[in-house]
């Protein structure tokens, strides 16, 4: 009885697994390789409580694999190895490689995530990963490509109340209680998706209501009732995903709103809650550059200084580095116009495809490309006055498209006035 109800109710088969039809259902990706047994390592990508665990047990479940599971918070290389080690002398009984479940891949280092390629590779174990951060970026290149990527989404509306209503028939404990579902409203707004809260939610409030009344009375769900005990009891913090994106986002964009109030509670709230200080300074670095740019250059030379600070230093004397940090971010003058920059650029490629890099900005290293033209007529901007001469940087198809736009800000002003003097006769700045 002391196991969770998300625990008891994790299901064993695809049968009873409910969401990621994409992935597991009629004719999906997933089923066709777990009915064919054919299963590539692949890494496991989505928000917490979309299933990314039990999908991974009923793999190694329904393909008869031995299930070897690490978490990347608390294990090391040395665990890593142990396994392998294990994996390897079961394979000199079994024809097939242990699945090897590594939750919060993107927590491993670049030296833990090496020790994984060799057996990777081999087919030692069949790795899956589960990540609720980008694996492109928190994933090494070698380890990547080694595996399949699945997305894995938010579970919806009428996935989470199948959830709940098998829990409510089907769980032993629940089943035994007289609860009436009258409101069901604050539970998935509360759940945001995510299953495992959802069932927490109901188990929190059932046990809750029924230790206000008699044991033979109907525990009754309303919103107002969810929604109270939900604002009592609810963790401060749960860096495992319960307020985890909440909070990081009510921190972000207090520093985006220019209020270092507001940030810095925030962050008390993540190192109140044990939130491992490196996430908050990385995405500082990111916010430094997103929402701060030239308006203030400095913000991403403190913000990455304050991310090395961390990663030397650590709790609990990195929290005054990141309070200094989140403070100067939050007061600095904000510009997202590099921002914006790459995302028309990145727009502007989609849309015109591969153009052809003018003639006299391309490398010219044997003599037959220099016969043809290449680098033939480049101005080089130091032999000029003022080191800047104009001539056509972009493709001639989109010559004088102005892609970086700067903000109205003192130090960008600045930018703009210079890029006006030096571009007058091409681009509209």
């Amino acid at each position: 009885m002391s196991t969770p109800l998300a625990e008891r109710m994790r299901p064993l088969s695809l049968e009873h697994y409910i969401g990621q039809e994409h992935l597991v259902g009629e004719n999906a990706v997933l089923r066709k390789s777990i009915h064919s047994g054919n299963i590539p390592s692949m890494i496991f990508w989505g928000p917490p409580g979309s299933g990314k665990t039990t999908l991974a047990g009923i793999i190694a479940e329904q393909t008869g694999r031995e299930f070897f599971t690490l978490s990347a918070i608390s294990s090391g290389v040395k665990d890593v190895r142990e396994v392998i080690e294990k994996a390897k002398e079961n394979l000199q009984f079994q024809k097939i490689s242990p699945v090897l479940f590594i939750d919060e891949i993107h927590r491993f280092s670049k030296s833990q995530q090496d020790s994984l390629l060799g057996a990777v590779e081999k087919g030692t174990v069949t790795l899956i990963g589960a990540t609720t951060e980008n694996p492109s970026f928190e994933v090494i290149s070698p380890l990547l490509s080694r595996c399949q990527v699945y997305i894995l989404k938010d579970l919806g509306k009428e996935e989470l109340l199948r959830i709940l209503n098998h829990a409510l028939t089907e769980d032993e404990i629940l089943k035994t209680k007289n609860i009436l579902l009258k409101e069901t409203d604050a539970l998935l707004m509360l759940s945001g998706g995510d299953a495992r809260k959802l069932l927490n939610l109901v188990e929190m409030v059932a046990g809750l209501e029924e230790g206000n009344s008699e044991a033979s009375e109907e525990i009754i769900f309303t919103d107002d009732k969810v929604m109270n005990i939900a604002q009592k009891k609810i963790a401060l913090y749960d860096k495992q995903g319960e307020q985890h994106y909440d909070i990081i986002s009510a921190f972000i964009k207090s520093m985006r709103g220019s209020d270092p109030n507001g940030a810095v509670y925030w962050l008390a709230r993540m190192i109140e809650g044990g939130e491992d200080p490196l996430f908050i300074a990385r995405r500082m670095v990111i916010l430094a550059s997103e929402d701060i740019g030239n308006a203030n250059p400095n913000a991403l030379v403190l913000a990455n200084t304050c991310f090395q600070a961390v990663h030397q230093i650590g709790y609990p004397e990195c929290r005054i580095i990141l309070s200094q940090t989140v403070c100067y971010l939050a007061s600095s003058p904000k510009s997202n116009a590099s921002y914006m920059a790459i995302e028309d650029a990145a727009d502007l490629v989609k849309r015109t495809a591969d153009l052809p890099v003018p003639l006299h900005l391309r490398n010219a290293p044997t003599k037959l490309m220099k016969d043809i033209g290449y680098g033939k007529d480049y101005k080089y901007g130091h032999s000029y006055e003022k080191n800047f001469t104009e001539q056509e940087y972009l493709p001639e198809k989109i010559s004088g498209t102005k892609l970086y736009d700067p903000g109205d800000n003192a130090r960008e002003k600045e930018i703009r006035e210079r890029l006006k003097q030096l571009w007058k006769n091409k681009y509209n700045y």
